[in-house]
Formats: structure tokens, C-alpha cells, sequence
């Protein structure tokens, strides 16, 4: 976008929130376009796309959202979803953040198709076991195990369509069963999902909207926050990340490969991936002839496989990554009607937006502006009421422009940030 009333300044690399920028990207200071605060929200608006959705819930909530990524060159790998499910006519409300890598083939099909099957175990567990089937645990576990089967079926689609088992099969089957692009493709696309994966954040709440479930693959967050009687807010914290930095999840992993002293490298899986858990990435959950055989054989083919070689040599015996998702349950006590309280789910980019600050200031300020009916902006005047955008604007810097301008309109070619997803809901 060109706007009339803009001055350029420099930024250095400190000045950059995240660890996407280096030295390596100098030579710095670069420029940037310091936006007018009406500028900011169209720029925010235009890059993030806000979106909101009434929600059918006793206090009438809604669920805002977005998706950002400030580098026009770069397609953010993320999603989000935002849907009701209607189980047996009674509305359950789905809301999930999907952060993608390597790729976004697999991170677009399980934002798509998840929540269908979180739905469909859901009505089937009703059917069988109506008396039960909206206790927390029994909840809690048609969550876990829909999406343990989601994950299966991944790599199960194509190991299916080699019933003799890849041994029994050359090179040039394996070629003409997966390469049917010239027939709907539908093999080939059922493989190309286990080249990438992506880590899920997924809640659900029940109809009469008094049970909160969320299940966690990966190292998106979930926070929930109320305000207490004395007017402060309490934030909690529902998830824990699972990834290398957490050392309960590099001792499991190492617990589960004992003796192979390369399971887990530089706090990374194999030396090679960040999430200790995550949905699709199959080279990490198959053994190595599942990717030689099968995804080396995907036309037009790899110009240069050496960087799967790398992490493929020490893969002995897989599963490396897990898709075990973590089930929490939180009871939504009542409210009084002016109480608010908040859900909100978001990928680690929002949590690299909030380095300089700290998330949970972050979190706080942008809730105690939005107790004020106050947007952020000069005045309130031009602010957004899109809860989501809000957030955005409060962890890119709030009501200093120049820091918000900073990351929208640096001068670079590649992305300077991580992309960001973000959901805020009422509770």
C-alpha cells in the first residue's frame, strides 16, 4: 500500500521482535514507513484479514480471529478455524490454530478436515453410549482418540495402497500408484501430505457452554482469562509447549530411544524439527524406506535430497514425534452478566510479537483496554473492534506507531517475523 502522509525511518536489528532476523540479514539499520495511526489499522486490516463469528452461547459471545504476515513475498503457514458442529441438533463450539511447516499442503487439509472428524466421533459417541457421553472424561477422551486416528489415517492412505508391503513392491509401481496426477491425483495428494506437518491447538466447548475442553499437538498456546471481584485479571495458562524447550518433553523422547544419543540434537528432533509433537510428519513417524520409497518417488521429484538424508541416517526406531494430544478440561463456572472472560488460542509467532514486553503484560494490557471499551490507537478513534486485531496491535507495540510501523513496512525481501495466528473468544 501507498500512503500520502508517511515519513521513512531506520530500524536496527534489535528493534525486530522474534528470532527470524540476524546479522545475517543486514546490511542494517533498514528502512521503514512510520504510519499515521488510520494508516496502521488499514495496513493491520489489509495483512491480517480479522475475521468474527457470533456464536450461538448463553452470554451471546463471538469468536474473532486472524491470520498475519507482514512479508508480501511470504504465504503464512498457519490457519485457523472457527466453526459450530451441530451434534444431533445441539451446537458445540470448535475453535482451532494450526501452525504449518515446511510446507502448508498438510497444515490446510487438517484445518479443513479435523474438525469433521472431531464431529463425527463426537455423534457416534452419543450414539453408542448416550448416558454418558457428555461426561468431561468421556469428552475428553472422543477428543483424544479423533485425533490419534486423524493422524494414523496420514500415513495409513498410502502404506494401504501397497497391501503387500513396500518390499514386495518396486520402484516403477511405486511410481505409476502414486503419481496419478494425469487421473484426479488422488494418490498423489494423499502422499504429499506426509512430506509436511504442523502442530494443532483445538477447543471445544459443550452446548450449554459449562465445560471447556482444549487439546494441544505442538507448541501453539491456550489462555484463558477472567476478571476477578477485585477488578484484576487472572491469566492462565491451559497449555504447556511441546517442543525443545521444554525438557520433559526431550527427556521423553530420549526416555523412548534410549542409547540413541542423536534422537534429539541441539534441543531439535532427529537435529532436524522444532515440535516434539505434531500431526503428519510422516519421515519422523515411519521408518526410513517409507520416505525413500514413497516420497523420493513423487514426480516432479527432489533435486537434492541430502538435507532428509541428514536426519533419516539417525532415524532407528520411530515414532520420533508424537501426535498424543494433551486433553485439558476446564469447568466454565457462571458469571455475572458484566463479567468478562476470555479464551485465546495463538500460534508462537504471537509469543515472539510479545519478546520485548512478556506475553502475559501483553495479554493483560490488551484486557484491561478492552474492560475500558478503549481500541488501541490515538483517541480510540480509528481503533478496530475486532478483539483479535486489538491483541495484535497491543503485542506489535499498542499506541506507539512507530514500533507497529517498524514491523509492518520494513524493507526486506524475506519475512523479519514468524506468522501469527490468533483466536480470541468469549467465554
Amino acid at each position: 500500500m501507498i500512503y500520502e502522509r508517511t515519513s521513512h525511518s531506520l530500524a536496527y536489528l534489535h528493534d525486530i521482535p522474534g528470532s527470524r532476523c540476524g546479522p545475517e540479514d543486514g546490511p542494517w539499520p533498514r528502512s521503514y514507513q512510520v504510519l499515521e495511526d488510520q494508516d496502521v489499522w488499514r495496513e493491520l486490516s489489509f495483512l491480517a484479514k480479522p475475521q468474527s463469528v457470533r456464536l450461538n452461547a448463553p452470554r451471546g459471545s463471538r469468536a474473532d480471529s486472524l491470520n498475519f504476515q507482514p512479508c508480501p513475498r511470504t504465504r503464512t503457514q498457519d490457519r485457523y478455524v472457527v466453526q459450530q458442529l451441530n451434534i444431533h441438533g445441539r451446537l458445540w463450539t470448535l475453535t482451532g490454530v494450526f501452525d504449518g511447516h515446511l510446507g502448508d499442503t498438510t497444515v490446510e487439509h487438517v484445518a479443513h478436515h479435523l474438525p469433521v472428524i472431531v464431529g463425527d466421533f463426537l455423534r457416534k459417541g452419543v450414539d453408542e453410549s448416550p448416558l454418558r457421553a457428555f461426561t468431561p472424561a468421556s469428552i475428553s477422551d472422543i477428543f483424544f482418540r479423533s485425533i490419534m486416528a486423524f493422524d494414523d489415517a496420514i500415513s495409513r492412505d498410502v502404506l494401504d495402497l501397497f497391501p503387500r508391503g513396500l518390499s514386495a513392491v518396486s520402484d516403477d509401481e511405486i511410481r505409476r500408484t502414486i503419481n496419478d496426477q494425469h487421473d484426479g491425483g488422488c494418490n498423489y495428494k494423499k502422499a504429499r501430505l506426509c512430506m509436511y506437518g504442523t502442530t494443532a491447538l483445538v477447543a471445544l466447548v459443550d452446548p450449554q457452554h459449562e465445560n471447556l475442553w482444549i487439546a494441544n499437538v505442538g507448541d501453539c498456546r491456550a489462555v484463558m482469562m477472567t476478571m476477578d471481584a477485585s477488578d484484576e485479571w487472572a491469566v492462565e495458562r491451559l497449555t504447556t509447549d511441546h517442543n525443545g524447550d521444554n525438557d520433559d518433553e526431550v527427556e521423553r523422547v530420549r526416555r523412548e530411544h534410549a542409547g540413541e544419543d542423536e534422537c534429539v540434537l541441539d534441543r531439535r528432533v532427529l537435529g532436524a524439527l522444532a515440535p516434539f509433537r505434531s500431526l503428519g510428519d510422516v519421515p519422523f513417524k515411519q521408518p526410513p524406506e517409507f520416505t525413500r520409497r514413497i516420497l523420493y518417488n513423487l514426480l516432479p521429484g527432489f533435486h537434492d535430497t541430502s538435507p532428509w538424508e541428514e536426519f533419516l541416517v539417525r532415524n532407528r526406531s520411530p515414532p520420533y514425534i508424537s501426535a498424543m494430544p494433551e486433553i485439558t478440561h476446564r469447568r466454565l463456572e457462571p458469571l455475572a452478566p458484566s463479567t468478562p472472560r476470555f479464551l485465546i488460542l495463538f500460534s508462537d509467532g504471537f509469543t515472539d510479537l510479545c519478546s520485548s514486553q512478556g506475553e502475559e503484560w501483553v495479554l493483560t494490557n490488551w484486557a484491561r483496554r478492552m474492560v475500558r471499551k478503549r481500541p488501541v490507537g490515538v483517541g480510540g478513534k480509528t481503533g478496530s473492534t475486532n478483539m483479535a486485531l486489538q491483541l495484535l496491535r497491543e503485542a506489535l507495540g499498542g499506541d506507539d506507531c512507530f514500533s507497529v510501523s517498524r514491523v509492518l513496512t520494513l524493507d526486506m525481501e524475506v519475512a523479519w517475523i514468524d506468522d501469527t495466528a490468533i483466536i480470541v473468544q468469549d467465554l
